[in-house]
C-alpha cells in the first residue's frame, strides 16, 4: 500500500483511539472539574463496563446487536450504580480530602479489579459486533463499526457540552465547581450535585468501554492504560476543560495510531511522556486550563 493510503489507514485508527480516549478522559476530567477529586479507579470503572457488557451480551439469544445494545443500556447504569454507592460511602465520608480520596481511590481500584478477577476470571473474553459492514474507500476496505465509534463518540460529546453550557444541571454543575460555599449558600444540593458527577464520570467511562470491547477483549486489567492515557489527556488539556479534554484526545489517539504504524507503539508512548512534560513545565494548567489563583 502507498504512503497516502498507509497513513490514511493510521489516522482512522488513530480517530478510533481518539474518541474512545475522549469519553474516558471527559468523565475523569468532570470528575476533577467539579468535584477537585483525582480519581484513581476510573480505569476500573472502565474495565467494569466491559466486563458488564460481555455478561450481558452473553444473556442475550438473537442477533449481536441486541445483545450489544442491551450491553450499552445496561452496563453504564450498572457502573453508575456502583460509582453512586462508592461516593456515597467513601468520598462523602472523607468529605472530598483531595489527598485522603486519592488513596480511597486506589484501595477502590484494587478492590473492583480483585472483584473482577473473582466473578470474571482472567480469560480475556470478546463481545460481537451488533455489524460487521465494511465500508469500501478508494484503496481498501474499513470496518463500519470503528467509524461508528467515532460518530457515538461525537455525539456523545455534543450531547454532554449542551448539558454543561445550555442547561439548568449544567449551570448548577458549574456553579458547583466556582464556589461550593456560595453554592450551598443559594440551596444547591452540592452532595447530591458531586454524587450525579462522580456518577456520570463512571457512566462515560463505561460507555467508553462498551464501544471498543467489539474490537478489543474484555479482560480484568485493561483499565489500566486507558487510565494512564486518560490522565495524559486532561494533563495536556486542562483539568476540567471540555474543549482540551477533545483536543487532546485527538492529538494522543492521532499521534499514537500514526506513530505506532509507521514506528512502534514504544516511540508513540514516549512523545506522549514527552508532551506531558512539556506541558507541565511551560504551562502547568494545561493548553486550555485556567491557572490557578
Amino acid at each position: 500500500m502507498a504512503f497516502g493510503p498507509h497513513l490514511l489507514l493510521a489516522a482512522l485508527e488513530g480517530l478510533v483511539t481518539s474518541a474512545v480516549l475522549a469519553l474516558m478522559a471527559l468523565g475523569l476530567s468532570l470528575v476533577f472539574g467539579v468535584m477537585r477529586v483525582v480519581n484513581v479507579a476510573h480505569g476500573e470503572f472502565y474495565m467494569l463496563g466491559a466486563v458488564i457488557a460481555w455478561w450481558v451480551a452473553s444473556l442475550v439469544t438473537g442477533h449481536p446487536a441486541l445483545g450489544f445494545l442491551a450491553a450499552l443500556v445496561i452496563s453504564p447504569l450498572i457502573v453508575g450504580a456502583i460509582a453512586l454507592c462508592a461516593e456515597r460511602l467513601v468520598l462523602r465520608r472523607l468529605d472530598y480530602d483531595p489527598e485522603a480520596t486519592i488513596v480511597a481511590t486506589i484501595g477502590l481500584l484494587y478492590l473492583l479489579q480483585q472483584a473482577a478477577l473473582t466473578l470474571y476470571g482472567p480469560e480475556a473474553r470478546p463481545v460481537p459486533a451488533p455489524f460487521s459492514y465494511r465500508v469500501l474507500l478508494p484503496w481498501f476496505g474499513y470496518s463500519g463499526y470503528k467509524l461508528s465509534v467515532i460518530a457515538s463518540s461525537a455525539v456523545l460529546l455534543l450531547a454532554t457540552w449542551f448539558v454543561l453550557t445550555r442547561t439548568r444541571i449544567g449551570l448548577v454543575m458549574r456553579a458547583t465547581q466556582y464556589d461550593r460555599e456560595t453554592a450551598q449558600a443559594f440551596g444547591i444540593a452540592v452532595d447530591r450535585v458531586y454524587a450525579g458527577v462522580f456518577a456520570l464520570g463512571a457512566m462515560l467511562a463505561a460507555i467508553a468501554a462498551v464501544l471498543i470491547v467489539p474490537i478489543s477483549q474484555a479482560h480484568y486489567l485493561m483499565g489500566l492504560d486507558p487510565l494512564l492515557l486518560s490522565f495524559i489527556v486532561v494533563i495536556i488539556g486542562g483539568l476540567g476543560s471540555l474543549r482540551g479534554t477533545l483536543v487532546a484526545a485527538l492529538l494522543i489517539g492521532l499521534s499514537d495510531g500514526i506513530v505506532s504504524m509507521f514506528f512502534s507503539p514504544t516511540l508513540a508512548k514516549i512523545i506522549a511522556t514527552l508532551v506531558v512534560a512539556m506541558v507541565l513545565v511551560f504551562r502547568p494548567q494545561g493548553l486550555f486550563g485556567t491557572a490557578a489563583r
